[in-house]
């Protein structure tokens, strides 16, 4: 490391201190959402390969996690795979899941965090299905910060997967039709979801620039905040982190009001 990126580093440790100084802890969200995107550009821009840029990426979630028990951050949603990455080439894909696992299992073996699965477990591999059930049992003890690895994620996908949890729920208890369509409101489906029992996102960070959600957590997100950062993933720094939480502090919320 040349002098220069020295001095840069430290400045921008000095920078996150101030900022971190002038945060407002009684207005941390208690619950994050975020979309981990920028591995692969990231990857392109600085030589290396696709793969290099997942495993920089997954190198980061750990750091992250950090950040938050700094604050009073009680989950966070870590969007690790969409239903549609699964269109991506093989040569990418098989790779990537195997990278997700190592992080799965990294999770759990931390002990602090309380690893819970969100999405849909027919996609993945029989290995991995495995390995996130594992990992929920090993940290269901856990007190720490509720992770939620959204993997075979889709925002659609699971509204339509609550809607069917409902109809079979309510065949087994052997409720008719008309009695089913009188009952349903925007909190029975919400029992329904992947997050049942979890507060619903009051931050969601994108990284590397683009402003959309595609598909996060479509339900939940009604009255969320968004912060979209110009980072890629794999370089995104405590100090990014820090000015999300600096600007989700300066807005007032009106959940529609």
């Amino acid at each position: 490391m040349n002098l220069r990126d020295k001095l840069r580093g430290l400045l921008v440790r000095l920078y996150a201190r101030r900022v971190e100084g002038h945060l407002d802890t009684a207005q941390v969200p208690k619950h994050i959402g975020v979309i981990m995107d920028g591995n692969r550009r990231w990857a392109k821009a600085s030589g290396s390969s696709t793969v290099h840029g997942h495993r920089a990426g997954a190198d980061n979630i750990g750091e992250f996690l950090g950040w938050c028990s700094e604050t009073e951050v009680e989950v966070v949603t870590l969007w690790l795979l969409s239903t549609d990455n699964f269109d991506r080439p093989a040569d990418e894909l098989v790779p990537l899941l195997g990278i997700i696992e190592d992080v799965v299992r990294s999770l759990a073996a931390d002990g602090r965090w309380r690893v819970h699965h969100v999405g849909t477990p027919d996609l993945l591999p029989a290995g991995m299905q495995t390995t996130l059930k594992e990992a929920e049992a090993a940290t269901a003890h856990v007190s720490g910060i509720v992770v939620n690895v959204a993997i075979g994620y889709g925002g659609r996908q699971e509204i339509a997967d609550a809607v069917r949890s409902m109809l079979l729920d309510a065949h087994e208890k052997g409720t008719s039709m008309e009695e089913l369509a009188e009952a349903v409101d925007v909190d029975m489906i919400g029992r329904h979801l992947y997050t049942r029992e979890q507060p619903d996102p009051d931050l969601v960070i994108r990284t590397s620039g683009e402003q959309r959600l595609s598909g996060f957590m479509l339900w939940q997100t009604a009255h969320s905040e968004y912060y979209f950062c110009d980072v890629f993933w794999p370089a995104f720094r405590k100090v990014d982190f820090l000015r999300a939480l600096r600007d989700y502090a300066a807005r007032h919320r009106r959940y529609g009001g």
